[in-house]
Formats: C-alpha cells, structure tokens, sequence
C-alpha cells in the first residue's frame, strides 16, 4: 500500500487529498496533517469588515472535508527529511512518505516590515487577510466617519491580489451606503508600476479607480509603517498619510520549510515545474496552492485547477509512469466592484486576461462589471464548501484555460 502523506489541510491539502483518495480508493493510505481544527474560507474575510459575511460562517472543521478513510493528524510540523522520506512532526510523531504533498499554503509576515506591528497595529493599522483583523476592520470601518483610508500591498507575492483592489472598491460602496463618501478619501498604495500586473486589466482597474475617485499610488515599496504618526514611508522616501491603513503584509512559506534543507526558496516557497507541479528538489515530492513558488497567482481558483493536474501526476509517479499532466497556469476570478456588480478574469501563463466570455461565447462578460458576475461571486462560497474542496470535476471545465468566447487580439501584420 502507498504512503501518501499531504501537509496543510487548507485549500489546496484539502482538495489534494480528496481527489487522491477518490483516485487510489483502498490502494494508498492518505494522511493530512495540520496544526488545528479550523479551516478558513479565506476569500470570505474580504466581506467581512463591510458586514456582508460573517466571521463565524467562515469556519469549519478541517477532517471533516475530507473523504472518508483519509487520515488526519493534528500536530505542528518540524520539518521534513527529504533523503529519508520522512516528516518530522512537533508531537514527536515521524511519517514515513512515498509521495509527499505539500500543501502548507502561505503566512502572513507583519513582523518583517519596520513599524508595522508598532503603534497602531490592530487599531488604526490592519489587515483583512486573517480571520481577527477582518473582524477588527468591521468595527474599525463601522466608526470611520472621514478622513483618508489608505489599502497598501506592502510586498509580493500575496494571496488573491485582486483581494487590495476589491477592498477599495468595497470601500466606496460601503461609504457611500453610510451617507459619508464625501468625506472619506481612499487611496490604493501598491508596488507594481500599475494597478494590476496584467497589463489589460491594470488599464480596466485603473479606470474604475478613477471614477470612484479612488487614488492610486504605483512604484510605492514600503520600507516603514509608522503608526504613531500616521503615515507610510516608501524606500524612495515619498510618504503617504493616513487615518486608517488597511495593510497587506509581506507572505512568506510555512515556517518548517526554512528548517527543512533544500525543501524552500529564500521566502520559503517550493520550487517546482510549473506545469507538472513536482518539486525541483526531489521526484516524490509535489506541491500545490500558495505555497508553491510559481508564475501562476495565488488564488483558491488556481489551486483547484492545479489539483487535477496534481492528483494525476501523483499517480503516474507511483505507478513508475512518466508525468504527463500540465498545468497551464489557469486562473479565474471574480472582482467585487460594489453596487451588485462585479467583474471577471480568466487567463492562465501565456495569455493574460482578455475580453470575451466565460467559460464559451454564451458565458460570463469578462472585463466588464456585470450583475451577472456579481451573481457568480455570490456562489464562490458553496460552490467552495461543495465541488471545490471535495476535488469534484465540473462538466465543460477542466485545468485548461478555455479560448472560446475570448477576443483574442489579431496577430501582428495581419
């Protein structure tokens, strides 16, 4: 029987594990591993500060996501023996692996910029990208009756990068409901030269900033947040003041990656072939989700599409057969824009977002605020609890990104 050891419960462990176990049946012994009991739907906490989620629905037990007959065991990991082929867990607990999964995903990092966690932190200076400062933001925003709120992306990578974007948005929506729009001035501080990194949808971004009257900030790399005084400090020394800063932090990989030779980069992520998902590092490894270290973003829509391509290659590799799954680098995402709209991307490594439709050409408008994707959004969370985390197929998608439906541009000299 193989041994098929999965490390984070999370999105991306969840999925893996489900679809392996539906995949193997009896013939693989299944093992999750997570250091608690409460998986997170992470996409969820952008709504809570604006009161349209709430903190307790987000939350639900890890092992019962996964199918029955896997294995969970709750311990912080140690670290990882990649020539033994064991993991090394707090609890004092050693498994022995014929592949492994890594799955861990990413953790914020407040503490590595200067000042963050200073004055203000958790008050006048906060984050939605976890489950306390969601909920702080929603008391936060509630008593916010003027003045400058300011979203600032302090680093990259991070998880959902249209989460900043969105939030802003949100926020003007929001403000506007409450009757003191006027008197709030939002700002969106980011360190890409745009207001996105894909090229077509940073100008479709940029835009709608714009009418929201939403100031943008590009090339700001924060070096400080000084919350005392109110105010970010980029390494170019511009400043940018605030009443109220809603941070992304710097991410960074789970922290036994870093005590696990060979396992991580600098950041601790996992290097890997972007297309098969297996580890540079050794062949019976593979990771998945956000803690991979590859050119695709790090999103939950991206994890899933990688999960067929994952569980497959798995497979071929413990039968002794070639990997012949790719991962196109697919991802799909919808962007709240407030006011029962919102808009949708599709794009993957070598096309970035285009107009068109999704996932044909009678589809969801891409890049174009619709109600229609805003409907879509509305049921990102069941068809999360639902097909997503069960690693169920969906008749019509597969990881491949779709070309029908899209306006691709004219080649050039036609």
């Amino acid at each position: 029987m193989k041994r098929i050891v999965v490390l984070g419960g999370g999105t991306g462990g969840t999925l893996a594990a489900n679809r392996l176990c539906r995949d193997f049946g009896d013939g693989a012994r299944i093992t999750v591993v997570d250091r608690d009991d409460h998986h997170v739907y992470q996409p969820g906490l952008l709504f809570v500060p604006f009161g349209t989620a709430d903190a307790d629905d987000l939350v639900r037990s890890r092992p019962r996501q996964l199918a029955d007959g896997t294995g969970y065991h709750r311990s912080a990991i140690e670290c990882v023996n990649l020539d033994a082929a064991r993991v090394h867990l707090a609890d004092g607990t050693v498994l022995r692996y014929d592949a492994l999964v890594i799955a861990t995903g990413a953790r914020l990092m407040p503490e590595r910029t200067p000042g963050l966690t200073g004055p203000g932190w958790r008050s006048h200076v906060d984050t939605f990208y976890d489950l306390d400062g969601a909920v702080g933001l929603a008391s936060a925003l509630a008593g916010f009756d003027g003045g400058r709120l300011v979203v600032d992306v302090l680093g990259l990578p991070v998880k959902c990068p249209v989460a900043p974007l969105e939030f802003c948005l949100l926020a003007d929506w929001f403000f506007t409901g409450r009757g003191v729009r006027d008197r709030v001035e939002l700002t969106f501080v980011t360190p890409l030269g745009a207001a996105f990194a894909e090229p077509a949808a940073a100008g479709v971004f940029a835009e709608l900033l714009a009418a929201k009257n939403i100031e943008l900030v590009t090339g700001f790399a924060t070096r400080e947040v000084d919350g005392a005084a109110g105010r970010l400090v980029s390494a170019d020394g511009r400043k940018v003041a605030f009443d109220q800063a809603v941070v992304v932090p710097l991410h960074g990989g789970a922290s036994y990656v870093d005590r696990s030779p060979g396992l991580g980069d600098e950041r601790g992520f996992v290097r890997a072939d972007e297309h098969t998902l297996q580890a540079e590092v050794k062949d019976n490894v593979f990771v998945i989700g956000d803690a991979a270290a590859l050119p695709a973003v790090k999103a939950a829509s991206v994890t899933y599409f990688e999960g067929e391509v994952l569980a497959r290659n798995v497979g071929q590799l413990l039968d002794g057969r070639p990997l012949d799954a790719s991962f196109d680098g697919h991802a799909t995402c919808f962007v709240e824009s407030g006011f029962g709209k919102a808009l949708l991307l599709d794009f993957n490594y070598e096309t970035g977002p285009l107009p068109g439709r999704f996932p044909a050409e009678t589809g969801l408008p891409l890049l174009k605020e619709s109600r229609l994707n805003h409907l879509g959004k509305l049921i990102s969370p069941w068809f999360y609890w639902h097909h997503l985390l069960p690693g169920r197929d969906l008749p019509g998608l597969s990881s491949a990104m779709p070309r029908a439906g899209k306006q691709f541009p004219e080649p050039a000299g036609r």
